[in-house]
């Protein structure tokens, strides 16, 4: 079934859209997704040939995330979406603890923000939360972004302590895709409650990386987003 999976993906795949994609996802060496290669298949194509291959079992599942090719790890990741979905709650503990033994693997924004909300954060959502703190002490800056990304999860159930807490904890870090997740997080909260999101800006916006504090006031009305740019709230 996965050399089937791979043929199929070779036969559709295009080599103009791949070079779009490696320029898009900083696949040079020394940028973040250094040494990433595509095949040039579009997101909801990728989606679609899933949903053919709902069945394939975890060693074929880790064979695509070991992959170089971004589609690779990309469907794997849908797969395994797919099948958490459907599962019961030990299949569920077995593919959140792959999941977290492969946490390294998923190592794009794109590969994070698709699955990391629906494994890790629906897993945890009744459970101890500890593993995403050990992430967030990562020097992986993809076990980072997976730990501040899982708890969107959390926000729309209304918990915003972790987000919170995981967004201090990441107010130093030095990378940009760090920056704009907890941006983004912290936006998310401000949606549901935005006294909350002024409390932590309130407390932190000073020191905030810039990208961060954007993102975090994206939604403001713009006389209070000018005031939180220009430090005078």
């Amino acid at each position: 079934m996965l050399n089937k999976l791979k043929k199929e993906l070779e036969k559709i795949a295009d080599a103009n859209h791949a070079k779009m994609s490696q320029k898009f996802f900083k696949t040079r060496k020394g940028e973040y997704g250094g040494g990433d290669t595509f095949l040039g298949i579009r997101v909801p194509t990728q989606r679609q040939i899933a949903k053919s291959f709902y069945k394939l079992d975890l060693n074929s599942i880790q064979e695509l995330l070991n992959s170089k090719i971004h589609e690779h790890r990309s469907i794997s990741l849908v797969i395994l979406l797919n099948q958490y979905k459907k599962a019961d709650e030990q299949q569920k503990q077995n593919i959140f603890e792959f999941y977290i033994k492969n946490a390294k693997k998923i190592n794009n924004w794109d590969l994070v923000d698709s699955s990391a909300p629906h494994i890790l954060g629906d897993y945890l959502l009744n459970k101890n939360r500890d593993i995403l703190y050990q992430l967030t002490k990562s020097n992986n800056l993809w076990e980072k972004r997976i730990a501040i990304i899982s708890t969107y999860t959390f926000i729309k159930n209304n918990e915003f302590a972790d987000t919170l807490k995981i967004s201090e904890m990441l107010l130093s870090d030095s990378h940009d895709l760090i920056h704009k997740a907890v941006g983004w997080m912290l936006r998310e909260i401000g949606k549901r409650n935005q006294k909350i999101e002024e409390e932590f800006l309130k407390k932190y916006y000073k020191q905030m990386p810039r990208t961060m504090l954007r993102y975090a006031i994206e939604k403001f009305p713009e006389d209070l987003r000018k005031k939180y740019l220009i430090g005078g709230v």
